[in-house]
């Protein structure tokens, strides 16, 4: 059970309710997350255009970011998250059976070497305390350059808030993410926890 309740389009204002629109054209459901922030409107609207700017610009693929954010996400073990990045992450075209292997990454055929050297950072900077090392580094440097290392490690960050916020919050999983969770990890040992 949520600790609070998500706000309703009429209890925002005219900017909240177009993003929240936005999150419902786009994602077919508007994040709880997102409606729990909107008591304080600059905290929401600042999060939706520092989450335009981090997972939706930039030159590393967005099916790339997901993967990354869904990796910090189960490092942290934020259900919440856990369950959106694995909906965004097959919207932008990662296959179910993609999604179910991320824990084989490293020696899963599924992978590129570059998506490999992105996810492990990811797994490793969703942990406490962070694990990355200069060697990890090293790797990154092999197929990124600076400016997209700097995409990876801000969605990251990102989910460094978001795993903390949703987790914190108990933030109620909607049904859009939760059927598709079940789809493509349902047979692992997945579930919504305090989510729901």
């Amino acid at each position: 059970m949520a600790h609070l309740r998500p706000l309703e389009n009429h209890e925002v204002d005219q900017e909240l309710r177009e993003m929240f629109t936005h999150y419902e054209n786009t994602r077919g459901f508007c994040p709880n997350s997102v409606k729990t922030m909107a008591r304080r409107p600059n905290i929401s609207k600042t999060f939706g255009k520092l989450n335009q700017v981090i997972l939706y610009e930039g030159t590393v693929p967005e099916e790339l970011k997901m993967l990354v954010a869904l990796a910090s996400s189960l490092a942290s073990g934020c259900h919440y998250c856990q369950s959106h990045m694995t909906n965004l992450s097959s919207i932008y075209k990662a296959s179910d059976e993609k999604i179910a292997a991320i824990w084989e990454f490293e020696t899963s055929n599924l992978f590129s070497a570059a998506e490999r050297a992105a996810i492990k950072v990811g797994l490793k900077a969703g942990t406490l305390p962070n694990d990355v090392t200069s060697e990890d580094f090293d790797e990154l440097k092999q197929h990124f350059d600076e400016g997209q290392i700097v995409e990876i490690v801000a969605t990251i960050a990102l989910f460094g808030y978001l795993n903390r916020w949703n987790d914190t919050m108990a933030t109620q999983l909607e049904a859009v993410p939760a059927q598709v969770t079940e789809r493509a990890v349902g047979h692992t040992s997945w579930e919504v926890g305090k989510h729901d």
